[in-house]
């Protein structure tokens, strides 16, 4: 039988950690916010972002049946009254937690901005 060694315990508290530096808690502190309302208001901005990205693709959606003529005429105004009904709900909410059309605004790469 071969010998097999003991297993050797290492005491994480006793290995040596790196100095502090200063300098990152700034940046740290810059990019994670812990206060409550900083959080809501970030997922609001990221959630409204979402629904604007989507309520675009839909009127460009919408906008190409309705030039392809696959829409009737009712179908048409109902599209009509949602996207205004949408519309303002989100001017609601941006007004609500404090966002402008530019905090929704994207960089798309080579698509350009959301908006």
């Amino acid at each position: 039988m071969s010998a097999r060694p003991d297993k050797v315990l290492v005491d994480p508290l006793a290995a040596e950690w790196p100095a502090p530096r200063p300098e990152l808690g700034d940046a740290l502190s810059r990019r994670i916010n812990a206060d409550p309302e900083g959080v809501e208001q970030g997922l609001a901005q990221l959630v409204l972002t979402i629904v604007e990205l989507l309520r675009q693709l839909m009127e460009r959606q919408a906008l190409h049946r309705i030039e392809g003529g696959s829409l009737d005429d009712e179908e048409i105004e109902r599209l009509g009254r949602t996207f205004m009904a949408l519309s303002d709900r989100m001017e609601q909410l941006k007004e609500a937690f404090g966002l402008s059309d530019e905090d929704l605004n994207l960089d798309l790469g080579p698509l350009g901005n959301l908006m």
